[in-house]
């Protein structure tokens, strides 16, 4: 890819992550390939106008595939899957059906309703993914930032009601996950108060969960690295299976703008979640 493309995925990919949707999907997503799978958009997991997920399918699937369901960042208030095809063309290009989804966001609603979003955007791709040639066994839960709160909330709170079963693993990447107290007055409103523990996924870390891959750069200044070390001592010391990977001198949009092509040899990334999703596929990882 020439340099000039590559400046301008590099923009676009910050405008994306920062919830500046300055640039238009059409123009950003020139720049990913689009060879090796194909994309069906819209697809309706609920009856909220934003109850819509993308799939990104393998081409010639040869037998069921794992899954990886996506949801993206934006402080709960922003984002499109407009934006994510680099998202499902890193993985889709590899033979796993991606799933990226939209949720309602601030200020039309608050917590806990974007997670519980997420909770149908997951049940709708457990229950239906079959049918497009996926494997309902090896579903996997993913997010970036406020995606990866989503993410990482379902498979630890029992009071969304997934079945912790039905999870194969979850990746989190530059997630918030214990940022209390709150001091931004748009976010103490969206939930409910400035030190509401019960907003918080570590609170629910001791509980059973999946295999986790946390992951973070260490010059997040959006979602401190701290999240992720915390969440995974708070995991570990409650026997839950967790690995934490730290990149050096990476930026919370620069975590996932490693993901999009042209710019995957910054970090391991891409391959560190293709070895956690071949581990934990593996017949004697199933629960």
């Amino acid at each position: 890819m020439s340099a000039a493309p590559l400046r301008f995925l590099s923009h676009a990919l910050a405008a994306a992550g920062s919830g500046v949707l300055s640039v238009s999907a059409p123009l950003f997503n020139l720049a990913i390939p689009k060879a090796g799978y194909s994309l069906i958009r819209d697809i309706a997991y609920g009856s909220e106008p934003r109850a819509r997920l993308d799939l990104y399918i393998p081409d010639e699937l040869a037998a069921p595939a794992p899954v990886l369901v996506f949801f993206y960042g934006g402080s709960w208030q922003s984002g499109s899957k407009d934006f994510y095809r680099f998202f499902g063309q890193a993985f889709a290009s590899v033979g796993i059906i991606v799933a990226v989804a939209d949720y309602r966001l601030y200020p039309e609603v608050k917590y806990p309703a974007f997670v519980e979003d997420g909770a149908a955007a997951f049940r709708f791709v457990h229950d239906e993914i079959a049918g497009y040639g996926g494997d309902p066994t090896r579903v996997f839960l993913s997010g970036h930032s406020a995606g990866a709160f989503i993410a990482v909330m379902l498979a630890c709170n029992p009071a969304f009601g997934i079945d912790r079963a039905r999870i194969r693993g979850v990746i989190g990447i530059a997630g918030a996950y214990d940022f209390l107290p709150l001091y931004s007055p748009v976010l103490i409103d969206i939930f409910g108060g400035d030190r509401v523990m019960a907003t918080q996924p570590i609170k629910y870390a001791r509980n059973p969960s999946p295999p986790m891959l946390l992951v973070h750069g260490t010059k997040d200044r959006t979602a401190g690295a701290g999240n992720s070390r915390r969440m995974a001592k708070r995991l570990s010391e409650a026997g839950n299976e967790v690995e934490l990977i730290e990149f050096q001198d990476v930026t919370h949009l620069g975590i996932m703008r490693a993901l999009a092509p042209g710019f995957r040899a910054r970090t391991p990334l891409r391959a560190d979640m293709l070895s956690f999703i071949a581990r934990m596929s593996a017949p004697e990882s199933s629960s």
